[in-house]
């Protein structure tokens, strides 16, 4: 492989994040949607950083179920798409049986 072809595909390597559930489900999503958290962008930095997950592009949450991680997902793509926009930004549905959870974890991840 060539310098161009291995320094594209790291580039396209870092376009997407795994996130992973403390119950082991992985969730690929873009970096833009996963830096719309402080905690993910403190762990996933915007330049070479020290952290494991930056180097490795994968973030373990040991506290976080797969069905609410899937929510926090959702929740990171609602924000980035709805982060610009002026008018009215409509709600986002948060399931009864999961707001306090999805609260514990929002207050975890920064959002």
């Amino acid at each position: 492989m060539s310098g161009d072809d291995e320094a594209s595909k790291n580039s396209a390597d870092k376009e997407y994040v795994l996130l992973v559930s403390s119950d082991g489900f992985e969730y690929s999503i873009l970096r833009s949607a996963a830096l719309v958290s402080g905690t993910l962008r403190g762990m996933l930095g915007q330049s070479p950083s020290v952290f494991a997950e930056a180097r490795e592009n994968r973030v373990v949450l040991p506290n976080i179920s797969g069905i609410l991680l899937e929510k926090v997902c959702e929740y990171l793509y609602y924000n980035l798409k709805n982060a610009s926009n002026p008018g009215v930004i409509p709600e986002f549905d948060v399931p009864p049986e999961l707001a306090l959870e999805l609260l514990v974890a929002s207050d975890y991840l920064d959002v």
